[in-house]
C-alpha cells in the first residue's frame, strides 16, 4: 500500500485580504478526536505535528499536513483522514477550538 501525503495551505493573503479554509480542515461533527495545542513560538508545536504525521505514515495511514500561511516550514495542523483525527495549532484561537 502506498501512503499519500497531502500538503495544503488552508489560509493565504490575497488581494481581497486573508482568506481561510481552516474551518474545513476536518469536519468537527464527524471527527473522532481533534487535539488543540497551544504554545509560544519555538516550543515545538510544528515539530510534534510533523513527528506524529511521520509516525502515521510509517503505520500506513494517509496524512494531510496543513502549512502555515506565513511560514511554509511551520505546520498549523495534521489530519489523519482514515482515523478522523486532527491535531491543530490553536494558539491564535481563544474560543473556536
Amino acid at each position: 500500500m502506498t501512503e499519500k501525503i497531502k500538503r495544503v495551505f488552508p489560509g493565504g493573503n490575497t488581494a481581497d485580504g486573508f482568506f481561510s479554509y481552516y474551518d474545513y480542515m476536518i469536519e468537527q461533527n464527524d471527527a473522532n478526536h481533534i487535539f488543540c495545542i497551544k504554545g509560544g513560538p519555538g516550543v515545538g508545536k510544528s515539530s510534534m505535528m510533523k513527528n506524529i504525521g511521520s509516525e502515521m505514515i510509517r503505520l500506513g495511514y494517509d496524512v494531510e499536513y496543513h502549512h502555515c500561511s506565513s511560514d511554509n516550514n511551520s505546520i498549523d495542523g495534521v489530519v489523519i483522514p482514515a482515523l478522523k483525527v486532527a491535531m491543530v495549532d490553536a494558539t491564535a484561537y481563544s474560543t473556536k477550538w
